[in-house]
């Protein structure tokens, strides 16, 4: 799209250009591509937005980190993060907590680097007792990953529902215990803030989330959920067994994490500055 957009900015058409992943570093993560054409296209890709990016008229991204990157490019960039709309997954309608089933959730991309193998793998940490199910809603990144982890043992413990709308999302949201978001720790990850960990917030749900300093750095006064090591299935597992066997204390989190949306992270909070930036653009701001 950036041909096309610096198209239309030679017509004199003032042109947003957004950037909500960091491009250069994920393209390091196809793993369809060769890894010396990985990194090859992720040095033309980076060099490509370094040129473009004085020729927009702004640049719009979503994290502190990216943004550092293009402010020296252009003179407009603006940071407005994806904060879940209050109304989508207002816990309104949810089942009563004492009524929940002991269910564990990751709503999104399937894929190892999302920490899929290692939520299956926490299944097989916890007591039976627990008769905990992991919910997965969401599509493998392929057949063979599908495969690869639907033999693991702790695949016995999962309900795999594949792509789901929003509206079965919030459904989901409504009636699990605890949210899992344990991506892992690449350059990709460490410096965006996911938002599926906001998500369980806005539905009044504790998280399990990678302890990556970045997302401490911005949840961790809310205390509204507990932070692990991805890449180690008993420390993931240990902690669902802490919430799942603490009930008020889950609760608690979960009733301080919707909070937390209604008063900082929520969508209402960011549109202004883009609502701001588009009247800059066009002149018409009072």
């Amino acid at each position: 799209m950036i041909p096309a957009g610096l198209l239309l900015r030679r017509q004199g058409k003032p042109v947003i250009y957004d950037v909500h992943e960091d491009l250069p570093r994920q393209v390091q993560m196809k793993h369809y591509l060769p890894g010396p054409s990985r990194r090859l296209i992720a040095w033309l890709a980076e060099r490509l937005e370094a040129w473009a990016a004085p020729r927009f008229s702004a640049i719009v991204t979503v994290t502190s980190t990216i943004v550092a990157r293009f402010q020296p490019l252009n003179q407009y960039v603006c940071l407005v993060a994806n904060y879940p709309l209050l109304q989508e997954l207002a816990p309104q309608n949810e089942t009563p907590w004492e009524s929940r089933q002991n269910t564990v959730t990751y709503v999104g991309a399937l894929s190892l680097e999302r920490g899929v193998r290692e939520m299956v793998q926490a299944m097989t940490c916890l007591p039976s007792s627990l008769q905990a199910r992991l919910i997965l809603g969401g599509n493998f990144d392929s057949r063979q990953r599908r495969d690869d982890v639907s033999h693991l043992p702790g695949w016995a413990a999962v309900d795999e529902l594949g792509r789901i709308g929003r509206a079965q999302v919030a459904g989901l949201l409504s009636t699990a215990k605890v949210g899992l978001v344990v991506l892992h720790p690449t350059s990709s990850y460490l410096e965006v803030w996911p938002t599926k960990m906001f998500e369980y917030m806005a539905a009044g749900i504790p998280f399990i989330a990678s302890d990556f300093p970045k997302w401490r750095e911005i949840v961790e006064t809310e205390q509204c959920g507990l932070f692990v090591d991805p890449l180690d299935p008993g420390a993931i597992a240990r902690a669902i067994e802490y919430l799942l066997t603490h009930p008020a204390e889950a609760q608690a989190m979960g009733r301080r994490g919707r909070m937390a949306v209604e008063r900082r992270f929520s969508w209402q909070s960011q549109q202004e500055k883009l609502l701001g930036l588009y009247a800059d653009l066009l002149g018409t701001r009072t």
